[in-house]
């Protein structure tokens, strides 16, 4: 459905298909270019269906009311014989030849060796050579729908998570002699809700399952604000495959993304939470009640750090030719909006002198009246909570850090440094225990348009 909204007037339309299927997990494998302005890489989606779908055919009435006057058809792609292993491998030079880009409705302006001229690049979201009508296909198969815009879908594939070394601990059986449809979603209905003691675990098993290879191309088409899969045969969102991988790229004028320059006129790249949110960063489900825990891989030039939400490693890992790669995750779900990135030549800003009144307004302390306000079983989703540790209610200043350009060292130091700790502490005595374990403050460029990074 191709419908023309201006972002900063319109609300925007709520395209994916949540009442069917819910995405529970992202895994994101990307890589930031900043000579050509791209993030391109592959996102891996786990999916929760419920018993309530069984009886809900694959119906796009609800999503693609106005989809019957469009005037194309999928077409069958060949089955995936050469499997991906390793979807890290890919860098940000890697091309898709093997794909025809065509606009929907547009005439395919491809050559002869997958290239595709300026008007193509400068349209909406490219298509598949799969082209569809999804209002009128002549099938009951189920349509998965994503909320995306601004973005080059370059393929779409089920993911063979039974090939995961020891993923059969999450089946009945403990050798995996024939792998099915069936058997491949049980095992990610099992991997999506265990219980939230065992988060590391889980995170573990999506990587790995995120790096197995693909058993399949999927079908899929794009129109301006979505991205609609579907799979033949699957006529249900209980027999849609609920784990695969998309492989996508950005696009240098794409809305949720701003490549520009620091204060010290180095170039930096960030995303922001206006006015279309993450859909032009990746495909995502943004009507309210999805929400899902993520994790994420980004390889970026050295000279670059690499900041996200999340919780994140301490250091990150050098690759080859001047290259690191950073991981950051999140393990309390939460909407795909508040997904955020900013890569630039950021210093951590510290403190010259550490004073003693620092460290003891630092220290743990007696728990406030506001403090109890969480005590015993929270009312939300199952996720490792803080609310339940003693030990974070009675801490009123939450390990942060402070990133800017080298330029604004004097100034953060002087100014911000230390207002920092009393405005957390002050936000402590009022909300009471901070959600998230540590805080990170960036002093992004003076065009930032937004109100903030999640």
């Amino acid at each position: 459905m191709d419908i023309k909204l201006d972002p900063s007037r319109d609300d925007l339309p709520l395209m994916a298909n949540t009442s069917h299927i819910l995405v529970k997990h992202y895994v994101l494998d990307l890589d930031v270019d900043f000579e050509s302005q791209i993030i391109e890489g592959t996102i891996v989606l786990f999916f929760e269906s419920g018993n309530r779908f069984k009886k809900q055919s694959g119906s796009t009435k609800e999503t693609c009311q106005s989809e019957s006057d469009k005037a194309c058809r999928f077409r069958t792609p060949e089955p995936c014989h050469s499997p991906v292993t390793d979807t890290r491998t890919f860098s940000s030079k890697t091309r898709y030849n093997d794909f025809t880009i065509c606009g929907k409705g547009e005439k395919d302006t491809s050559g002869k060796d997958g290239n595709h001229d300026n008007q193509q690049q400068a349209s909406g979201i490219s298509s598949s050579k799969y082209c569809c009508d999804t209002g009128n296909h002549g099938s009951e198969d189920f349509l998965l729908v994503l909320d995306c815009c601004d973005l080059s879908v370059l393929k779409v594939e089920e993911v063979d998570v039974a090939a995961v070394p020891g993923i059969e601990k999450f089946t009945r059986s403990r050798k995996l002699t024939v792998v099915s449809e069936e058997l491949r979603n049980q095992i990610v209905c099992e991997l999506v809700t265990l219980p939230a003691d065992r988060w590391r675990e889980q995170l573990d098993y999506y990587a790995r399952c995120s790096q197995a290879p693909g058993c399949g191309e999927l079908l899929f088409d794009t129109d301006t604000w979505s991205l609609q899969i579907r799979k033949t045969g699957a006529q249900t969102a209980i027999d849609f495959p609920h784990a695969i991988r998309i492989r996508y790229s950005t696009k240098p004028q794409g809305r949720s993304v701003t490549w520009t320059s620091d204060q010290s006129g180095r170039p930096c790249v960030y995303t922001m939470g206006s006015p279309i949110n993450n859909r032009a960063l990746f495909p995502c489900q943004e009507p309210p009640v999805a929400m899902s825990t993520w994790q994420a891989t980004v390889r970026a030039a050295a000279s670059f750090v690499v900041l996200m939400s999340g919780e994140n490693s301490a250091k990150p890992t050098q690759l080859r030719e001047g290259y690191s790669s950073w991981h950051y995750y999140v393990t309390m779900p939460m909407p795909a909006s508040t997904f955020t990135i900013a890569v630039g030549s950021w210093t951590e800003m510290k403190p010259e002198t550490c004073s003693p009144n620092d460290l003891a307004a630092e220290r743990s302390s007696s728990p406030s009246e506001t403090d109890f306000r969480y005590v015993g079983i929270c009312g939300h989703m199952e996720y490792p909570c803080r609310f339940q540790n003693p030990a974070a209610t009675t801490q009123k200043i939450i390990p942060h850090r402070v990133f800017a350009p080298m330029c604004l060292k004097g100034a953060c130091q002087e100014t911000l440094l230390p207002l920092v700790p009393p405005c957390l502490s002050a936000a402590h005595h009022v909300l009471g225990t901070h959600p998230f374990a540590r805080l990170d403050i960036l002093i992004v460029p003076s065009n930032f348009p937004s109100l903030g990074m999640a």
